[in-house]
C-alpha cells in the first residue's frame, strides 16, 4: 500500500499546537537547525495563551531586590502541595528571568517602574510582587512577539489543521496524521521528532473559561502512543470565573484584580476569606480587613491579603460560602475593585477587564462589584516528561506547556503558566532538534497504519445510527460538572466511570450527514475519542487520590494524607484499557530541601 494519494509533508521537528510553548519549540528547534513546522488546530496567534492577562512569573526582582529563584520556588512547591517534579520547578524559577528578558530582546513591550525597569505585581501565592505584565494583556502581547520572531525564522505553519493520532515506527515516533478543516482531505506530517503543545483539556466541563480547541488532544496522542500521564485528579477550577450575565458567563477575571486590591466579598458584604486562611500562610498573611488594607497601602510590610491565597484555596472558600447559601444572586460570589481604586486607575492598569465587560455585559467594574465564581480553567497535571529535556516514555515525543504535568503540583500559582511555556517550549525544542540531529536509519511511516486511520476518521459518514456528536458532548460536560468537579466523592466517581462507558459505546453509533467540507459535526464526532480518554483519566485518577490535596477535593476524604504526599498517580494505556497507579516521588536533592524548612 502506497502513500502517493495523500499530502505528505516531512520535517525534522513537528510542534503541535501554536500557543506559547509551542511557537517558542519551533523557534528553539529551528535555531539549531533543523527543519521545523508548526502546525495548529485554530489559526495562528488564537492561542489561549493570549487569555493569560495577570502577568508572567519570575524573581527579576524589581520591585523587591530580595525576590531570587529560591523564593519561587519555594513559593511553587508550596502552592502545588508538594507534589510537584521539584526539578522542573527548579528549572523553571531558575530560568524564568531570562526568558523574560529574551522576550524583551524580541520586543514585548512590559509595562515599566518609575525608573525604568520591567513592572511587577502581585498575584496568589507568591511571596513578592512577581508577575511581569503588559497591563491585563500579557498574553497577548507574548503571543505578538512569539510569532512575529517565528515568522521572521521562516518557520513552516500550517493552520487549520487538526492532528488525530501520531505515527509511530516500532517504538518511536515518525510523524502525525489529520486533515484540513476546510476540505476534510487528509494530510500526514512524516517527521523525526514530534513536540505536544496542544494545551488543556476543558471542554470535558460545562462551565469553563477554554475555547472549542481545548478537546484534550495531545493528552490523548500521548496516552495512545504509549506515553504516560500523571496527576490528572488535579484540575484547577480558577476562584475568579463571571458567573453573570450570561454574555460573559466563563470569562476569567484575571487575579491582577486582587492584585491590584480588589476584594472578595459574600451576600453579607463580609470579606470572607479570612476565615480559610491556611495555619502554615497566617505568619506572612494579614488577618483581619484592616491589617490588610494597611498591607495594601504599604506593601513594603510584606503581609498579604487572604484575598490573593492559591486558586485552589480561594475556588474552595468561594463554594463553601455559595453552598452555605451566602452567595451573590446568580450562584458566585462579589468580586470589588471599584470601591479600592478609582476609575482611571483601574481603566489604565485593567484595561482589558474594563472594556470587555463594559462593552459585553454593561458591567462598570469601575462602578460595580463582578460577580465570579470557580471556573474550570486549567490541567496541573498532563503527559509525564523529563525535567531537563522535556522528553515523554515515547522516543522522539516531546511534551511542554499545560499538556505537560510535572511542574505544577496539585496546584498552579497564578503566573507560572507564561513563565512555563517559554521555559519547558524552549526546552522541548532544543532537545527535540537534539533527537532529530542523532536520529539513525529511514524515516518510515507504514501505508497500513496510515489507512486504517483514515478508514476510522470516515466511520461516521458510512453509519445508519442516529447518535448526534452534540448530544453526546452535552451529556459528557453535564457529567463532569455535577459527577467530577470541584468536589468529589467515591461514589459520584463510579458513578461517571459508568456514565463515560455509556457515552463511549453511544460514539460508535455516530452518524454523520453531509460531506467532509467544513463540517462541524464531523470534527467533534473526531474529537470525543480525546475527550472520552480525558474525561475517563480525570476520573480514575479523582478515584485512586483518597485525600484532598490542591485542585483535587474529596468530600470523604477531606484532609490531606502525608503518605499520599509522596507519590504521583500515573495513568497509562494497557492493552486499550486506562491502568492506575500510584508511583513514588524522586527524592529532593538536600540543597533544596532546606529551602523549605520551616513549612508545613
Amino acid at each position: 500500500m502506497a502513500l502517493d494519494k495523500y499530502e505528505v509533508h516531512e520535517h525534522d521537528v513537528i510542534v503541535i499546537g501554536a500557543g506559547g510553548a509551542g511557537i517558542r519549540a519551533a523557534i528553539e528547534a529551528s535555531a539549531q537547525g533543523a527543519k521545523t513546522a508548526l502546525i495548529c488546530k485554530s489559526l495562528f496567534g488564537k492561542a489561549h495563551t493570549v487569555m493569560a492577562e495577570g502577568g508572567i512569573a519570575a524573581a527579576l526582582g524589581n520591585v523587591y531586590p530580595e525576590d531570587n529563584w529560591k523564593v519561587h520556588f519555594r513559593d511553587t512547591m508550596r502552592g502545588g502541595k508538594m507534589l510537584n517534579n521539584w526539578r522542573m520547578a527548579q528549572l523553571h524559577a531558575q530560568e524564568a528571568p531570562d526568558r523574560v528578558k529574551e522576550l524583551e530582546a524580541w520586543g514585548a513591550l512590559f509595562d515599566r517602574t518609575p525608573d525604568g525597569r520591567i513592572l511587577q505585581r502581585d498575584v496568589g501565592g507568591h511571596r513578592y510582587a512577581r508577575l511581569a505584565h503588559v497591563g491585563d494583556r500579557t498574553g497577548l502581547e507574548m503571543i505578538r512577539t512569539l510569532q512575529q520572531h517565528a515568522v521572521h525564522k521562516g518557520i513552516d505553519v500550517f493552520m487549520e489543521c487538526t492532528i488525530t493520532r501520531l505515527l509511530k515506527d516500532g517504538d518511536r515516533i515518525a510523524g502525525a496524521f489529520g486533515y484540513w478543516r476546510e476540505s476534510g482531505r487528509f494530510v500526514i506530517f512524516k517527521a523525526k521528532a514530534v513536540v505536544l503543545a496542544t494545551g488543556g483539556i476543558g471542554k470535558i466541563w460545562k462551565f469553563t473559561s477554554n475555547s472549542w480547541e481545548y478537546t484534550g488532544d495531545g493528552v490523548t496522542f500521548a496516552l495512545d502512543a504509549g506515553a504516560h500521564l500523571i496527576d490528572m485528579e488535579c484540575y484547577q477550577f480558577h476562584p475568579t470565573g463571571m458567573v453573570w450575565p450570561p454574555s460573559v458567563r466563563g470569562i476569567l477575571v484575571t487575579e491582577g484584580v486582587r492584585g491590584d486590591g480588589g476584594t472578595l466579598k459574600n451576600a453579607l458584604g463580609e470579606r470572607f476569606m479570612f476565615k480559610y486562611v491556611p495555619e502554615f500562610f497566617r505568619a506572612e498573611t494579614a488577618e483581619t480587613a484592616e491589617e490588610a488594607d494597611r498591607w495594601y497601602t504599604d506593601k513594603k510590610n510584606n503581609r498579604r491579603t487572604p484575598d490573593l491565597l492559591p486558586r485552589d484555596e480561594v475556588a474552595r472558600a468561594i463554594n463553601t460560602e455559595v453552598k452555605a447559601g451566602r452567595g451573590s444572586p446568580h450562584g458566585g460570589v462579589f468580586l470589588d475593585i471599584a470601591s479600592r481604586r478609582d476609575a482611571e486607575s483601574i481603566k489604565r492598569r485593567l484595561p482589558s477587564m474594563y472594556h470587555q465587560f463594559k462593552e459585553l455585559a454593561d458591567v462598570d467594574i469601575t462602578k460595580e462589584p463582578m460577580e465570579v465564581g470557580p471556573t474550570a480553567h486549567y490541567m496541573n497535571g498532563g503527559v509525564r516528561v523529563d525535567a531537563d529535556t522535556a522528553a515523554t516514555a515515547v522516543l522522539g515525543l516531546f511534551a511542554a506547556g499545560e499538556v505537560a504535568g510535572g511542574l505544577h503540583g496539585a496546584n498552579r500559582l497564578g503566573g507560572n503558566s507564561l513563565s512555563d511555556l517559554v521555559v519547558f517550549g524552549r526546552r522541548a525544542g532544543l532537545y527535540a532538534a537534539e533527537y532529530a540531529k542523532n536520529f539513525k536509519g529511514a524515516l518510515t511511516v507504514d501505508a497500513g497504519q496510515v489507512e486504517a486511520l483514515a478508514r476510522a476518521c470516515l466511520e461516521p459518514f458510512e453509519r445508519t445510527g442516529g447518535e448526534n456528536p452534540y448530544a453526546i458532548h452535552q451529556d459528557l460536560q453535564e457529567c463532569m460538572q455535577s459527577l467530577v468537579g470541584i468536589i468529589r466523592t467515591e461514589g459520584e466517581l463510579k458513578k461517571a466511570l459508568e456514565e463515560i462507558a455509556t457515552l463511549r459505546e453511544r460514539c460508535r453509533r455516530i452518524k454523520i450527514d453531509g460531506n467532509r467540507q467544513y463540517n462541524p459535526a464531523w470534527h467533534l464526532a473526531l474529537d470525543l475519542h480525546s475527550l472520552l480518554t480525558v474525561a475517563h483519566a480525570v476520573t480514575v485518577a479523582a478515584l485512586e487520590r483518597k485525600e484532598s490535596r490542591g485542585g483535587h477535593t474529596r468530600d470523604d476524604y477531606p484532609k490531606t494524607d502525608p503518605a499520599l504526599g509522596k507519590v504521583n498517580v500515573v495513568v497509562r494505556k494497557v492493552r486499550d484499557e486506562l491502568a492506575v497507579n500510584r508511583e513514588p516521588i524522586s527524592p529532593m536533592p538536600p540543597e533544596l530541601t532546606k529551602l523549605l524548612e520551616g513549612d508545613k
